[in-house]
This record gives C-alpha cells, sequence and structure tokens, in this order.
C-alpha cells in the first residue's frame, strides 16, 4: 500500500457473486487492501436464490453493494452482462486505477482485456478450474484456494496449469455455483513437480536470463517484474508465500542474501555451464 504521501491506487472490486464462495471475501479485501484503496463494492447476483444466502452477513459486514440482476434464461443469468456493462460505465467515469473482478467465468476475458488496453489495472480472483485465456489476461490472477492462511494443511496436488485446463462444459461455472463448493486446502506442490512444469520452467528460466548481470545473477525484483511484464503470475497459485521461496523450491536455481532486498538468483545449468563461482 502507498505510505508517505504517495497516491493510492483507486480500486473498483466487481464480485460474479453466483459464481464466487463468499466465505474468501475477507482474503480478497485483505489482498487488494495491499494495492490501495477498494472505493467501489459490489456484488452481483439473483438474490432471490436461495443459493446466495451465504452472502448476506459478508455483505455487510464489508460494505459491499449488492447488485441485483434476474436471470432472464434459464440456461443463463445475466449476472456477467450486468457486471461488464457496469465496469465500462467506471471505466469512462470514475476511472480507478485498478479493477478487481472475483469470478471463474472465462465470459469476462473480453472485458478484462480491454480494461487493460485502456490502462486500468486488472486483479483476478476466480477456483482453481478457471480457464486459462481469463487467468493470462488478468495483470495478476490469484486462485481462491491460494487465499488461506497459513496455518491450514497443504496437500501435493498437480500444478494450477494442469487443473485449470479442466474443459469448461465439464463443470459449467453458472450451472454449479462456487458458493456450493467448500475451498480445498491450500497447495504446496513439491519440488520435483514444479521442475516437471516445462512452461512454469521455461518461464522462469527466460525471465532470470533476460534479467541477470555479467555474471550470471539476477535480482528477484526484476526477474518477478519480467514475469508480470508478460503473464500473470503469482507464486502462492503454486502454495509458496514468494517467489524467491517458489526458486529455490525448484532447486533448479541457486539463490544469494536470502531474507534481504538484495535476493538474487542465478540458474544453476548456466552457472555450470560457464563454470561461474557460487558467490
Amino acid at each position: 500500500m502507498a505510505s508517505n504521501g504517495e497516491k493510492q491506487l483507486r480500486i473498483a472490486l466487481l464480485i460474479d457473486a453466483d459464481n464466487a464462495p463468499a466465505e474468501r471475501i475477507d482474503e480478497i479485501l485483505t489482498e487488494l487492501s495491499t494495492l490501495g484503496e477498494i472505493n467501489v463494492r459490489r456484488a452481483y447476483g439473483n438474490w432471490t436464490k436461495s443459493g446466495l444466502n451465504s452472502w448476506q452477513n459478508r455483505l455487510l459486514e464489508f460494505a459491499i453493494l449488492p447488485m441485483q440482476q434476474f436471470d432472464y434464461s434459464k440456461k443463463k443469468n445475466a449476472t456477467d452482462m450486468a457486471m461488464t456493462v457496469d465496469a465500462m460505465e467506471l471505466l469512462y467515469n470514475d476511472k480507478p486505477d485498478a479493477f478487481g473482478i472475483v469470478s471463474s467465468d472465462a465470459d469476462f476475458t473480453p472485458l478484462v482485456m480491454h480494461l487493460r488496453s485502456k490502462g486500468a489495472a486488472v486483479y483476478g480472483f476466480g477456483a482453481a478450474q478457471t480457464p486459462k485465456p481469463f487467468v493470462n489476461a488478468c495483470s495478476r490472477f490469484l486462485y481462491l484456494e491460494s487465499l488461506v492462511s497459513d496455518d491450514e494443511p497443504t496437500l501435493p496436488q498437480a500444478s494450477p496449469e494442469a487443473v485449470s485446463t479442466k474443459p469448461a462444459a465439464d463443470a459449467p461455472a453458472k450451472e454449479t455455483p462456487c458458493t456450493q463448493m467448500p475451498a480445498p486446502p491450500r497447495l504446496r506442490i513439491p519440488g520435483a513437480q514444479l521442475r516437471g512444469d516445462t512452461q512454469l520452467m521455461n518461464l522462469l528460466r527466460l525471465a532470470v536470463q533476460a534479467s541477470e548481470d555479467e555474471s550470471g545473477w539476477a535480482r528477484v525484483g526484476a526477474v518477478g517484474q519480467q514475469i508480470g511484464n508478460k503473464t500473470s503470475f503469482d507464486a502462492r497459485n503454486y502454495g509458496y508465500a514468494s517467489l524467491t521461496k517458489l526458486l529455490a523450491a525448484t532447486q533448479a536455481f541457486e539463490l544469494r542474501d536470502e531474507g534481504t532486498p538484495r535476493v538474487a538468483v542465478r540458474d544453476k545449468r548456466a552457472a555450470r555451464s560457464s563454470g561461474a563461482p557460487a558467490n
């Protein structure tokens, strides 16, 4: 969060309540509050449905404005359209610096791409089965399963890439609301499984390579910025609190100055091929 007189980001939070669990809203607000001030808080859904009863206390507790949207069709509700219309109105009238979009529905992908093209950051929150186009369109996307306290149990599981590529037809987001599904424990993917994720390892190695100095070392902060400029990424989606811990878990990189702002990383393969010393 901004400090020392620096202007805070103005964030508009839009929640697809038909497709998001009420029990995670506290963690979502905590996450966004580290980035700026959440000036707009709206939750969209057909509030005549009993499936949204779990949201009632949460709306009152966190001053979230419920936006009523009736279903115009039995096959699909109109929540996503209402959210899209409001997001566009906010973009051009209120001009927030960033949007928080809570949903697992890929229908919001074009909206997210448009918001970003107009200079607004978009922070997405959704379930592990959220389609990749929506995930990748966001400035940053966090799986709701990763938004749990550190004292909750951890279990090994396939990487988010493997989980989220499940066809949407297998579990329609609107037909099976997330509010009916308890979130699983936080997942910490083992190092061997991380190394077997070719897409992840290529992403990390290319980012380190693009940020390295003459000796092959790269500041972890610069690596994270390089990755963020390319795609939506957050180490917590793999069960690690920071990029540094994720890099260490892969056992494919050397680290120095851990625990300091100068923490740096080097690809072990590149270090071996050059014969460079560890420090």
